[in-house]
């Protein structure tokens, strides 16, 4: 099943039409190689399709990498090789924890919504594959590993990182009361913008409170994307989201989005004061999102799909040209 399959109308259970992608991936290399009592909670956790994983762990690769060059260009002792290993690994194993737990509580509280969408009917809650005892339970697992993660940080990044937790668990709720959740989702997923710099300073300070913002508008930019995938369903069950909100004025208000994230993370650099390599990756990311918002198809879901995807292109850009920066004397 690849990610352009389509379910008729009727197919089963008096199922919507939809002409999005099918949510699971079998074909995954994850999902070959793990036994098959597994692959339900892989599937939950999403780890066949690791885009989420990535949008949101690229804001807390953003900010340590800002963080370590800001220590460096300040004249004092970076954090040493292994220290700052441990923080990029660490911040990847909790990405894949913190979105699996979303995910979760996602399925867990959609699980009906979920049973009547084509694209959303197999995954596992909604398919019976998985009770919700059992999902709660996993929940609960995924929530104690992530913990142990965050208590290796200092306590201002520790309480920091506990702060998001409300966030985590109100997001799938948004949907149900606001057309949106997407802002909601803003707030979550770039949370490590934040708790990056936290990680290696122990405080706050302009540049990653400006990437945080940044990134919020980010996020309501790809989301929306993504959300148009599945506006003829949403609005057939009753789920909210800011594609149906802006329907067709989407693109004009993709370029305010991607706009406002560009001069906010503009904004953070200046803040920053990093060397060039910086300023060149915001400005090549700059030309990708544009790319994204003058050429994206929101009547055609495999088009969003791509769109949204690309947008881990956009973070490696820009985390690129961050690590170089803190390669190099700021200028």
């Amino acid at each position: 099943m690849n990610d352009t399959s389509k379910t008729a109308a009727g197919s089963s259970g008096g199922f919507q039409d939809s002409a999005s992608p099918v949510d699971i991936r079998p074909d995954a290399p994850v999902m070959r190689i793990l036994p098959a009592a597994a692959r339900p909670y892989a599937e939950l956790m999403r780890l066949d399709r690791p885009i989420g994983t990535w949008l949101l762990l690229l804001p807390g690769w953003w900010s340590i990498a800002m963080a370590v060059g800001a220590v460096g260009a300040a004249g004092e002792a970076s954090p040493d090789f292994w220290t700052v290993a441990w923080y990029v690994l660490a911040f990847g194993i909790g990405a894949v924890l913190m979105r699996g737990a979303g995910c979760t509580w996602n399925d867990i509280t959609d699980q009906d919504f979920d049973a009547q969408v084509a694209r959303t009917a197999t995954r596992p809650i909604a398919s019976g594959q998985i009770s919700v005892k059992k999902a709660l339970l996993f929940l609960g697992a995924q929530m104690l590993i992530a913990l142990a993660i965050l208590l290796s940080f200092n306590g201002f990044a520790v309480l920091l990182g506990a702060g998001s937790l409300l966030l985590v668990f109100l997001y799938p709720l948004a949907k149900r009361v606001t057309h949106w959740p997407q802002a909601v989702l803003g707030l979550t997923f770039n949370w490590g913008a934040l708790l990056g710099w936290a990680a290696v300073m122990g405080e706050l300070a302009a540049a990653p409170v400006l990437l945080y913002a940044a990134g919020f508008f980010w996020t309501l930019g790809y989301d929306t994307i993504y959300a148009h995938q599945d506006k003829k369903d949403d609005a057939i069950v009753g789920v909210k989201s800011s594609a149906l909100a802006l329907g067709e004025r989407t693109k004009p208000f993709l370029w305010v989005f991607y706009g406002i994230a560009l001069t906010l993370m503009t904004a953070s650099l200046i803040a920053l004061e990093p060397a060039w390599p910086a300023y060149l990756g915001l400005l090549i990311g700059a030309g990708h999102l544009g790319w994204q918002a003058a050429t994206v198809d929101i009547h055609d879901p495999a088009d969003c799909l791509a769109k949204f995807r690309s947008n881990r292109v956009f973070g490696w850009i820009l985390l690129a040209g961050l690590a170089a920066s803190g390669l190099l004397p700021a200028v």
